[in-house]
Parts: C-alpha cells; sequence; structure tokens
C-alpha cells in the first residue's frame, strides 16, 4: 500500500516532481496524471476503505496522489488564514494520505476559460486542476480558481508498487471531473463516483458501508 516514507521533499506544499510523465495501462485502465482511484469493495485496509485517490503525479520515480474524501476536523482558518476565502467548503483541512501528515499540499480548480501560462504559484496536473503554490498570494490566485482543498499529507508508490496493487484488483481506476478535487463535501464521494459510470459499475455504489447491515 502507499509507502510511509519519503526520500525528498519536492512534492510538499503544491510542488511536484518534474521526472518524465508516463501512462500505465491495466486491461482497459489507463493511470495518469489526472485519474481517479476508487478503491475496490474489498479493500478493506482502513487508510484506503471507500477512498477516492486523485492522482498528481505518474512517472518513473512512482505515483503520488490525495485521498478526496476524508476530511479532518481542523478549519483551514486555524493553519492557513490567507488561504481560507478560497477553500471550497467545508474549509477544513483534508487528509490526503498517510506519507508527511505535517506537509500541505494544494489542489484548485481553474475557472473556465482562465490561462495560467504567465501565473507563478499554478502547475497543471490535467484540465483545469492545478497544484497551488501555498507561499503564493491568494488575492492573486483566487480570481482564477472556484476553489481550493488543502491536504495534510498524501498517498504515494514506489516504481511498480501501484501497478501490483492494479493487478490485485485494490483500486478502479476512472475518469475524473474537474470538480472532483473540491467537490468532496458530498455524504458519500466514493458512491457519488461509482454511481455516475455506467453499468454494472455503478451498481457497486450500492455496496453497504457496514457488511453487517447487510
Amino acid at each position: 500500500m502507499a509507502r510511509a516514507d519519503d526520500p525528498d521533499d519536492r512534492k510538499t506544499r503544491g510542488g511536484h516532481g518534474d521526472r518524465g510523465r508516463r501512462d500505465f495501462r491495466h486491461g482497459e485502465q489507463v493511470v495518469r496524471a489526472g485519474t481517479l482511484l476508487v478503491s475496490a469493495t474489498d479493500l478493506v485496509e482502513p487508510t484506503f476503505r471507500r477512498t477516492v485517490v486523485y492522482i498528481i503525479e505518474h512517472n518513473d520515480a512512482g505515483s503520488l496522489g490525495v485521498v478526496l474524501n476524508r476530511p479532518s476536523d481542523t478549519p483551514v482558518q486555524d493553519v492557513l488564514p490567507r488561504w481560507t476565502e478560497a477553500s471550497a467548503p467545508p474549509r477544513t483541512l483534508y487528509i490526503g494520505g498517510p506519507v508527511k501528515r505535517d506537509a500541505a499540499l494544494c489542489l484548485g480548480t481553474l475557472r473556465v476559460g482562465v490561462n495560467i501560462d504567465k501565473v507563478s504559484g499554478l502547475r497543471r496536473v490535467d484540465g483545469r486542476v492545478v497544484l497551488v503554490d501555498l507561499d503564493a498570494d491568494p488575492e492573486r490566485i483566487g480570481p482564477l480558481i472556484e476553489g481550493l482543498r488543502i491536504f495534510a499529507g498524501y498517498a504515494g508508490w514506489t516504481f511498480g508498487q501501484l501497478e501490483g496493487e492494479l493487478a490485485n484488483n485494490d483500486w478502479i481506476v476512472l475518469s475524473a471531473l474537474p470538480s472532483d478535487p473540491i467537490g468532496a463535501d458530498r455524504p458519500d464521494l466514493w458512491a457519488h463516483v461509482l454511481r455516475r459510470q455506467p453499468l454494472p459499475l455503478s451498481l457497486l455504489a450500492t455496496h453497504p458501508i457496514e457488511l453487517e447491515r447487510n
């Protein structure tokens, strides 16, 4: 599962490495920056059970993403007050994964039509989804984005590790919508993402939260 050590800090505070991007195909599934990993119903490990992970980086160094649906009880106002106004509801920190919980990583969704070619502090991940440098000026970044989400920690896989988990059917690889990183205040994002898929995959959304309730 996701590694709990980090040999370098290049991925913290909104930055990420530039090692060659690569796509990985597992059957009909393609992992790349901007895809979602939705935990399979058989994945019951507490850290990743019923989670939706947004992949930020996938290259020869490994894979990196953040769990979208693990809100904490810590308001953004308490730790990064400058970014409170730009944060998407419920404006709390999210637990991005088990790696480097003391580091913050931020994703934002650009407004339609915004060009960031000459904007410092924003780095495109995929489509309208960007990494936001938390050292940038919120007053300059705020008007360019629909909202942002700040994550404490992230999920990481060493080279080949994620491929092994996909071969074990631990994850379902799906396309992300631009709203997914900031729309995670839904009661059950895991079921919501599955429900929008075609049959028979959408039927997994009805899987009970607690098996004993079935």
